[in-house]
């Protein structure tokens, strides 16, 4: 999970616990630190005398005032994860905080994070520059907690016959085979209005063999405008897309579609690229 350490968000905790529990897997902490131009350095002489070395001012109070606001959410994070018997692990990164959980990215399953999880000073909007660089680099699934929580009753698979959105799919699938007895409802986005395509009975069949109530709907026309007729005022739904901020090929949705998606609605977003 991926936490701005300065300010974690408590309602993408929630759900990164959610997710733990569920699959009985170990929630990261990954504690991320910017550092910020208004940092106080020093220089320090080196004993061996090779030279000399720019650091951070540690006795300035505005550094220990961060460390023990940074110390606290960090037991916040503890507490959290115990009262809910989620195994967890801590990870602090300083520097680059998108190149440090991409570079954290590469050795997990999947990363959790808040969609206004941001490091700068002004107001970015929603999704921030963190969370979009993140969205394009990630090595691994991402996904971006919903606003509030309150359980997964729904599993809504978006389909357009791509690679991306296939590879999306199954990644899902293989991630969370606890959501096999879930309403699934898929979505194949046609907007060309293209005939059926024989890929289509595979792809049936074989997300068939994996869940138990699957339900398939043709949304023909504008993909912006037919998703969020269907998914704009639905709750507790988790919403499974391909590519983000790929070349015209490989994406599902165009970019500004996809940011559009995430500023909007409330339910989790489940985001992966081949």
């Amino acid at each position: 999970m991926a936490l701005n350490a300065e300010n974690p968000n408590p309602h993408a905790l929630d759900f990164a616990c959610y997710l733990a529990n569920l699959t009985k897997s170990v929630l990261t902490g990954v504690f991320l630190e910017n550092l910020v131009v208004d940092e106080i350095f020093v220089l320090n002489e080196d004993d061996d005398s090779k030279g000399s070395t720019w650091q951070i001012d540690k006795s300035n109070e505005k550094y220990r005032d961060r460390q023990r606001t940074i110390a606290k959410n960090i037991e916040l994070f503890k507490s959290a994860c115990e009262k809910r018997s989620v195994r967890y692990k801590i990870h602090g990164d300083c520097g680059d905080p998108s190149k440090e959980i991409i570079r954290e990215s590469r050795f997990a399953d999947i990363i959790v994070l808040d969609a206004e999880t941001t490091f700068n000073n002004g107001n970015e909007g929603v999704p921030s520059d963190f969370v979009k660089s993140v969205l394009k680099e990630a090595e691994c699934p991402v996904i971006v907690a919903p606003e509030s929580f309150e359980g997964i009753d729904e599993i809504i698979l978006t389909y357009n016959r791509s690679k991306s959105s296939v590879f999306a799919i199954k990644q899902f699938c293989y991630l969370f085979p606890q959501f096999d007895e879930k309403k699934i409802t898929v979505l194949h986005i046609n907007e060309e209005n293209e005939a059926q395509n024989p890929d289509d009975n595979e792809f049936h069949d074989w997300i068939s063999s994996h869940y138990s109530a699957v339900g398939f709907e043709n949304l023909n026309g504008d993909a912006e405008i037919e998703l969020f007729a269907k998914i704009l005022k639905k709750r507790n739904t988790m919403v499974v897309m391909g590519a983000y901020g790929r070349s015209a090929l490989s994406q599902f949705f165009k970019h500004s579609r996809a940011d559009l998606l995430i500023k909007t609605i409330t339910q989790a977003i489940f985001i992966t690229h081949s």
